[in-house]
């Protein structure tokens, strides 16, 4: 009986040695191996519009990679960095917008990297939530702002009759309105601290 229960323990072993291999020898399964670029793009877009946006920014990396040097790899870079701000990557999408206009200075879509990256600073500053709190973008931190306009700026300048110019004009107006709140909404808290110097210094 002792015997028999012995032999059992190395085919046991052998067993797990086994199944230990096959998991590590295993990789996991790239379903679209055998896609065409044109699917990925498609999958990609139908996971944009039910709103599984990680997915989307997945299947926007691997058509970059499988489209590369072409015009559909371009427009999956730019639909990426929309997937990755409608994902709450803003920076991540940032990042992907500037190293667009990096590698496509001459893109016929750089007007709209600029506006996207306008839109992604404008409404990262104004935050999710202001809409409950109630909270003026002017009573925020303002370096978003500035960012968001100086990319609106450079829109507004360098494609004038851009179908996103007239929008990024309206937003640059905003931004300086609000930035002016934000400098009376300073001086205001320094002057009621005594802090008068400071507090003119504010609006000087």
């Amino acid at each position: 009986m002792l015997r028999a229960k012995l032999s059992v323990v190395p085919a046991l072993s052998a067993m797990a040695i086994a199944a230990l291999l096959s998991a590590c020898s295993s990789t996991p399964v790239d379903e679209t191996a055998n896609w065409s670029p044109n699917k990925i793009y498609s999958e990609a877009k139908d996971e944009m519009n039910s709103n599984a946006y990680d997915k989307a920014v997945t299947l926007f990396e691997k058509l970059e990679g499988r489209a590369a040097g072409t015009p559909l790899a371009q427009q999956a870079q730019l639909e990426k960095a929309y997937a990755q701000y409608r994902a709450g990557e803003q920076a991540q999408a940032i990042a992907t917008l500037d190293r667009f206009m990096k590698l496509h200075p001459a893109s016929p879509a750089l007007d709209y990297a600029l506006y996207l990256k306008g839109i992604i600073n404008f409404n990262d500053n104004l935050g999710f939530l202001s809409f409950l709190t109630r909270q003026d973008l002017a009573e925020r931190d303002q370096k978003a702002t500035k960012e968001s306009f100086e990319a609106f700026k450079e829109l507004a300048a360098r494609f004038p009759d851009s179908r996103y110019t007239p929008d990024a004009r309206l937003r640059m107006t905003y931004i300086i309105n609000s930035l002016a709140q934000y400098e009376v909404h300073v001086a205001r808290y320094y002057y009621t601290r005594g802090a008068y110097v400071a507090a003119i210094n504010c609006v000087l």
